[in-house]
């Protein structure tokens, strides 16, 4: 019987250890979507290589990663708006700019369901 419950109780544990380990790769997969993307960024009124902005994302979840549980989140509080000065993000990809949050939403839910095209 302890047996049984041991492995019940591992088994959750991989589990919420999985599920938290997701939501990380998802980030790391967009960071890495914005390094690559090729794409033009502006923030608080200044243009930024996709290179530096990835770099800065990745300095804003290295130092509020605590308070961000998804990839949602990280979009929403990180990733979408100046935490200064509350200017929202945007992003021009072939001539077609847009909210960053935008963007990185549809990137998520192609990196989820790759049978979804945006």
């Amino acid at each position: 019987m302890r047996r049984m419950i041991f492995l019940c109780l591992l088994l959750a544990f991989s589990t919420a250890v999985t599920a938290g380990d997701d939501y990380e790769a998802e980030i790391d997969h967009l960071l890495q979507f914005v390094a690559t993307s090729g794409c033009t960024f502006h923030r608080n009124g200044t243009d930024h290589s996709a290179a530096d902005a990835a770099d800065h994302l990745r300095l804003k979840y290295r130092r509020a990663g605590k308070y961000v549980g998804s990839a949602e989140q990280f979009i929403d509080r990180l990733a979408s708006e100046s935490s200064w000065t509350g200017k929202p993000y945007t992003v021009t990809c072939a001539g077609v700019t847009q909210p960053s949050g935008e963007w990185l939403y549809a990137a998520l839910t192609t990196l989820r369901d790759p049978a979804v095209s945006h």
